[in-house]
């Protein structure tokens, strides 16, 4: 209980030193004089008294005064009452047990405190992750100081625990050892063993144990992504989230590889449900740019899925032995290749030879030809010329082919073909031999039910066995293939559809189909897969942190083999992220299963379950004046009574008058503390302040932003800000801060008039608010030309404000000049302008009386180029881009922070010499 009582001011304590001498000085009270009449019978009469004066002050008397004297002393210490989210104190050594997963990652930061506080009072301990390791970590007790070291060092990883695993370590560990603290610091979820896992927790140290489970509620679990796939052409997403009672909604989106948004659609939970489903519909262009798709606003590798090669859509044409020949399609040697491409390709059947070579002239991702022995001139140089440009050619065999061929075959072809009942004939049909490892088709279940009935033979050479790439039970090639110039040939010796083998009727022929397109170029063109590149590894390129970010792998991660990637899940030797083999790139996510996300539940009864979220703290000290004040009007009472000073008439008037006291209402102290520390905060140091707008993705934007230009700040210059602020225009007082960022939201409302009035005060008495339209493109129209929803939200704004006149900043505007030399103010966007108030003859704002415009307006989405994440990378993308334009809205917010603060000083000619000299160099 006394873990929990803080004092803000603890020196006051010392003044409980002064109770003894209080305790004297209130033993001996001295009795009233009395007034006596004259006469001396009266005087006779009363020289013998009804009853004695004490001459000491009664002891319950004098516990009441000590006692408010305590009370006075103890309330000038400003204690706390803190229960927080502390564990219980003890003297046994603490096995601390993180789920450092990828669901544990938004609220990171309040768990590393919760590590912290656990291990700080702590001898000894052990603190050990539930994601398994490359190089496992020893479980044995250690140093408090290393075991925090070791706490502050753990990061969260884009990997499922290992729950069971862990626990038969420390089982095997701890199993003779004395009585420990047992903390598990979940992520909330059930992963399928959370109760296994907290009844074997509770057995270690021979049952001795205590287990302190600290878990987020259900309704603060982060949604996750599943598996996408495509579905009419559209990118179908699911999102996941724990069941709850209520409804909900999350915004998903496709980012390209440079950060830039390319759509984004909004998942609704119905109530008690955890799964949610929506479209992404993209042009074929903008879907092969989409590198990634993710919850937006979530900081977690859950809500991210990562996308590669197998995503980019891919053209296909199909051409038949009779599409050439008769000018019109015929479908059924192609029919089980089409439904097998569609869900991963656009198909399309040319017409005739003119409609063919349009496809190959737009860059044609694969051609597939059924049952065509010879191409005609025309169209054979056309297809060899798309080939060497990095064409894919998928050929399958037919009575043509076999007949006689050309050159755009992998192979020779021995004529006649091979087929039950032939001179080249088998007893019976033809199974398929298990696939090598070199071979593209690598890892594809083998169907033992597919039997090949005919087939064309390939003339044997020594360069044959390096072109097989399936072959069947015989040892005669099913699949051939052959690198021409930037693109492949590939050549199936079986027919498209079931008249020589029924291979077109598994599910195996879609698996093979697969990873031959998978080596295909995206649509437009490129260069095919290599082949020398089919027999290598997959390297890792990036790896994908449990915060969602791509970074450097480490250097345990391994190479993956081509049968394993198809199937590969996020291990420690295969960490989520993304591998390369040549111009092949693949991608290892961490996607959620199921129809919804399983909290932790029922965990055994000797568990205790705690939030992470520590409860808020109370101040005690209004309390204790409050009940100071009541004991000293009760001590006046009954110190009237004992000097019976008063008459009846004197009582009733005193009872009522402090009756009065006693009911008269009380200050809200609380209120009145919480704006002394508002001001005390943030009038001892300089911050940037900006304006909560509700939307949490802005706000959230807006803060790295502030952040981001702080450092900047202490970096470049002399200001070295504190932590920004979020100011509530509704409540909190903004005379702190000397500038005001303000991010305009289509459809805002105005705020209140009470704040209208607060704001034109702040803009009067020097304060600059700084508005900002975040929105490309608009320049010097983002207040005069076609006006747009933030246009029109800050217009109505405005409109109930008492500026001045504005207009864009001049050439030879304090702005330009501040501290950098700029000619243009460019954020995240380039083309906008910055709007000021209209400045006098000597370049001084009208409005203000410091010579500093009080309202700044720009459109570049400032706090996004600003915005940096805990390791100084930018968080969003520059339009057009470069290092450059981000160097400048850097700038830009420097001259703009230290206008704000240096007022209007360098516009004074005394200045003109140095920045003529700056201009030369």
């Amino acid at each position: 209980m006394f873990a929990s009582l803080l004092f803000t001011t603890p020196w006051a304590l010392a003044g409980l030193a002064a109770l003894p001498i209080i305790w004297w000085l209130l033993r001996f009270t001295p009795p009233k004089p009395e007034l006596v009449s004259f006469p001396p019978l009266r005087l006779l009469l009363e020289l013998m008294p009804k009853e004695e004066k004490p001459d000491k002050t009664p002891w319950w008397l004098m516990a009441l005064r000590l006692l408010i004297a305590a009370l006075v002393i103890l309330g000038v210490s400003h204690p706390l009452w803190a229960p927080g989210a502390r564990l219980d104190a003890s003297t046994a050594p603490l096995v601390l047990i993180v789920d450092d997963t990828a669901a544990a990652a938004p609220d990171w930061a309040e768990r590393r405190v919760l590590m912290e506080e656990a291990l700080t009072s702590k001898a000894e301990g052990l603190i050990i992750g539930t994601v398994p390791e490359a190089r496992p970590q020893a479980l044995a007790l250690e140093a408090g100081a290393a075991a925090l070291a070791r706490a502050r060092a753990l990061e969260p990883k884009a990997m499922e625990p290992e729950r069971a695993a862990l626990l038969a370590r420390l089982e095997a560990t701890f199993a003779t050892s004395p009585t420990l603290d047992v903390v598990w610091l979940s992520d909330g979820l059930d992963h399928g063993s959370a109760n296994a896992f907290a009844e074997g927790l509770l057995k270690l140290a021979n049952g001795k144990a205590t287990l302190d489970v600290m878990a987020p509620p259900a309704s603060a679990l982060p949604p996750a992504l599943a598996v996408p796939s495509i579905d009419g052409g559209r990118i179908k997403v699911t999102a996941l989230r724990a069941p709850l009672e209520w409804p909900g909604e999350q915004t998903i989106r496709a980012i390209a590889g440079n950060g830039r948004t390319l759509s984004e659609v909004n998942v609704s939970f119905a109530a008690k449900t955890g799964k949610a489903e929506a479209f992404l519909d993209l042009p074929l262009e903008m879907r092969n740019e989409a590198a990634r798709i993710e919850i937006a606003g979530l900081q977690s590798a859950a809500g991210v899925y990562l996308l590669d090669d197998r995503w980019r859509r891919k053209t296909v044409g199909l051409i038949s032995g009779s599409s050439l020949e008769a000018s019109q399609p015929l479908l059924s040697p192609l029919f089980y290749v089409a439904r097998a491409l569609e869900p991963f390709a656009e198909v399309a059947v040319p017409g005739d030879a003119a409609a063919l070579k349009a496809q190959l002239d737009a860059g044609l991702s694969m051609l597939v030809m059924a049952d065509i022995g010879v191409l005609g001139g025309d169209e054979r140089d056309a297809v060899k010329a798309w080939i060497e440009r990095g064409g894919v050619l998928l050929r399958f065999a037919g009575p043509r082919l076999s007949g006689g061929q050309d050159d755009l075959v992998p192979v020779t072809i021995r004529e006649g073909g091979r087929t039950l009942g032939s001179a080249l004939s088998w007893e019976t049909p033809q199974a398929l031999q298990t696939f090598p490892e070199s071979s593209i088709f690598s890892g594809v279940a083998l169907d033992p039910d597919v039997r090949v009935t005919r087939q064309v033979l390939a003339e044997p050479d020594a360069d044959l066995p390096a072109k097989v790439w399936a072959s069947l039970a015989d040892g005669t090639p099913l699949v051939t293939g052959e690198k021409r110039g930037k693109g492949l040939v590939i050549l199936f010796h079986v027919t498209a559809n079931a008249d020589w083998s029924n291979l077109p009727l598994s599910g195996m022929f879609v698996d093979m189909l697969r990873r031959v397109i998978n080596l295909a170029p995206g649509a437009g063109g490129g260069a095919a897969a290599s082949l020398a590149d089919a027999n290598a590894a997959y390297a890792p390129r990036r790896a994908l942190s449990g915060t969602g970010e791509l970074i450097d792998p480490l250097p345990d991660v391994q190479p993956i083999k081509p049968a394993a990637i198809e199937t590969a899940k996020p291990s420690p030797d295969h960490p989520a992220g993304l591998y390369e083999r040549g111009t092949s790139l693949r991608a290892i996510n961490l996607a959620a299963t199921g129809d919804g996300l399983a909290p932790i539940a029922n965990l055994p009864a000797a568990a205790t379950l705690r939030g992470l979220t520590p409860q808020p703290s109370l101040p005690l000290a209004p309390w204790l004046f409050a009940a100071a004040l009541i004991l000293f009007l009760a001590d006046c009472l009954v110190a009237l009574l004992l000097s019976g000073a008063l008459s009846r008439l004197k009582m009733r008037n005193a009872t009522a008058a402090l009756a009065f006291l006693a009911l008269m209402p009380m200050p809200d102290a609380k209120a009145q503390d919480a704006a002394d520390l508002f001001a005390l905060e943030n009038s001892l140091e300089t911050r940037l302040a900006y304006v909560l707008t509700g939307d949490a993705e802005t706000d959230a934007a807006s803060l790295a932003g502030m952040r981001g230009l702080s450092i900047v700040l202490a970096e470049r210059t002399s200001v070295e800000p504190a932590e920004p602020r979020a100011i509530d225009i509704e409540k909190d007082d903004v005379v702190f801060f000397p500038l005001l960022y303000w991010p305009v939201l289509a459809g805002a409302t105005p705020p209140s008039e009470t704040a209208l009035a607060r704001m034109n005060d702040y803009m009067k008495n020097g304060g600059t608010i700084f508005f900002d339209l975040r929105e490309d493109g608009l320049g010097t129209e983002a207040l005069t030309g076609n006006p747009s929803g933030a246009t029109l939200a800050l217009r109505g704004l405005l409109a109930k404000l008492d500026i001045p006149a504005l207009e864009p900043v001049p050439a030879e505007h304090v702005l330009t000049k501040a501290f950098y030399l700029l000619t243009s103010f460019p954020g995240r966007y380039e083309a906008g302008a910055l709007w000021v108030e209209r400045a006098d003859s000597a370049g001084a704002a009208v409005g203000n009386a410091d010579g500093v415009s009080s309202i700044i307006i720009g459109s570049n989405d400032y706090a996004a180029a600003w915005a940096l994440d805990a390791s100084g990378n930018p968080l969003f993308a520059v339009v057009p881009g470069g290092d450059r334009q981000r160097e400048m809205a850097f700038r830009t917010g420097v001259n703009i922070v230290m206008y704000a603060l240096t007022g209007n000083y360098k516009a004074d000619q005394v200045h003109v010499p140095a920045l003529l000299e700056r201009l030369g160099q």
